[in-house]
């Protein structure tokens, strides 16, 4: 194994130069000439929901930036982002934040807990929103906003930002001596589900009343419901076959469906996994980490510790679990539907692509343009298969400057129906409407994918864009980090 040479996007500086590479990447990865600008843009199009309408193909995915009270209440960084998602112009906000559904299920401290006391400050995070949408682009009537539900899993730290309280769905042979699990005790039993099942139905009865349109059942990066799908090894009624995987998914559906009949469901889902990776020492170029590489796994094969994996050959997909999920989907009468990879803690590069690491991470063992295509062309097949499912598409941040033109290609083909984004428009909110109107980005605002905004969790700091919004690099959080990222060298 060698590392790979990475070509940067912005040294492509042409559409011609920008296909050239995937050739030579031998990468399937379509785009248009010039993006569509005005009324005829595919990604300006209207997308029916149900009796609804949302307005156009852009979605702002769920996040958080360890930014909340330690009660879980509203915070002005958090009060920024929400309004910076309205006025993004995106139609279909997916989530807002991750939210968790009881205070042990917190990934950090500063999360949101979505309970009583909290939610007068989550309603007005919508109104907010709202607001600034409405100020911006006129209507909100096609705007459609949810709410991400979730329990962290084996990546809880509720109280402490270095310490690990991980509550697990099985015992894992690779993840567990990486994120502290050390005992049997630490795994859910089925009686405990029974009240976590009540938290995620209480959780949604306030999110419908803090006026949210549909609630998303996280089911992906390795947080808790994500993992159940992989609890091949988990014996009893949550475990071992498909049907007891996805006994959690049902059974809160029903909960949802009985207590706020009303309300929508999504549920964003990493369609795939691979094995855990790590810096490959023996490769590491002074002052960097190492390349990725996978874990050691021989021992574990064949592989039952994942999802949309292949359990010979673990470093590969393998979507026939994901395909009978999207089905029990339909069946469920669930139509939306965020499709993701990986998990950004062991194996980054598959959930986020991206040329620099995280401090906790590697160096890219591949281009990320390999990686942008990967999910690009997954939820291509996925979509293919399930015509009446409204897809959001992930991974686009990446292609930067060619962000539109990649975009408006899988849209006009109907190969996925909406595109969505996260960071990347926090520091430049204006990104979707300069794509439609102008056909081009600003390129000094445009997301390097420096993963500051991940760094700086990592090292119990507040996430944001520190190489591009002065909000941020005015934070004492940015000489910190700073101070962190040069110890990690």
């Amino acid at each position: 194994m060698i590392a790979p040479k990475i070509v940067r996007v912005p040294a492509l500086k042409t559409v011609a130069a920008f296909r050239d590479h995937l050739r030579h990447l031998n990468v399937d990865l379509e785009c248009v000439d010039a993006p569509t600008t005005g009324a005829g843009s595919p990604l300006i199009q209207p997308l029916k929901w149900g009796k609804r309408t949302i307005g156009n193909r852009w979605a702002i995915h769920p996040m958080e930036g360890w930014d909340g009270t330690t009660m879980g209440g509203i915070t002005d960084p958090m009060v920024r982002r929400w309004r910076r998602f309205g006025e993004s112009g995106a139609k279909l906000i997916w989530g807002g934040e991750a939210m968790a559904v009881r205070p042990d299920g917190r990934a950090n401290p500063n999360q949101i807990i979505l309970n009583e006391t909290n939610l007068p400050g989550i309603a007005s995070l919508r109104d907010t929103l709202v607001a600034a949408h409405g100020e911006r682009f006129g209507r909100t009537d096609d705007l459609v906003i949810g709410f991400q539900l979730t329990h962290s899993g084996r990546f809880c730290r509720p109280e402490d930002k270095k310490r690990m309280v991980p509550r697990v769905a099985f015992r894992h042979p690779l993840l567990d001596p990486k994120f502290g699990v050390t005992g049997d005790s630490q795994v859910f039993t089925d009686a405990e589900l029974a009240g976590l099942i009540e938290d995620y139905v209480r959780a949604a009865v306030l999110a419908a009343r803090a006026g949210a349109d549909f609630v998303d059942l996280k089911h992906c990066h390795g947080y808790l419901l994500h993992e159940f799908l992989g609890a091949h090894t988990r014996p009893g009624n949550y475990g071992g076959s498909l049907v007891n995987r996805t006994r959690l998914l049902r059974e809160i559906v029903a909960g949802i469906r009985s207590a706020v009949p009303g309300l929508g469901i999504g549920v964003r889902l990493s369609a795939f996994d691979f094995v855990p990776f790590k810096p490959n020492p023996a490769l590491a170029e002074p002052g960097k980490l190492g390349p990725g590489m996978p874990e050691e796994f021989a021992h574990c094969l064949p592989y039952q510790y994942g999802f949309g994996v292949n359990p010979d050959r673990p470093t590969e997909y393998d979507l026939t679990e994901t395909i009978a999920f999207l089905q029990l989907l339909v069946d469920l009468d669930i139509q939306l539907v965020n499709l993701t990879a990986g998990s950004p803690y062991y194996n980054p590069h598959i959930q986020r692509p991206a040329i620099y690491p995280p401090s906790d991470g590697y160096q890219p063992p591949e281009d990320p343009l390999v990686g942008v295509a990967r999910q690009i062309n997954v939820v291509r097949q996925l979509k293919a298969r399930f015509a009446q499912l409204l897809l959001v598409g992930t991974a686009y941040s990446y292609l930067q400057e060619y962000l539109p033109h990649v975009a408006e290609f899988y849209l006009g083909h109907g190969h996925v129906d909406a595109v969505g984004l996260g960071r990347a428009v926090l520091s430049y909110p204006g990104m979707l409407s300069d794509a439609t109107t102008t056909g081009s980005l600003q390129p000094r605002l445009i997301c390097r994918t420096f993963s500051d905004c991940t760094t700086a969790p990592r090292n119990g700091l507040r996430s944001g864009c520190y190489p591009l919004d002065d909000y941020y690099q005015d934070f004492p959080d940015a000489a910190l980090l700073k101070a962190a990222k040069q110890t990690k060298k």
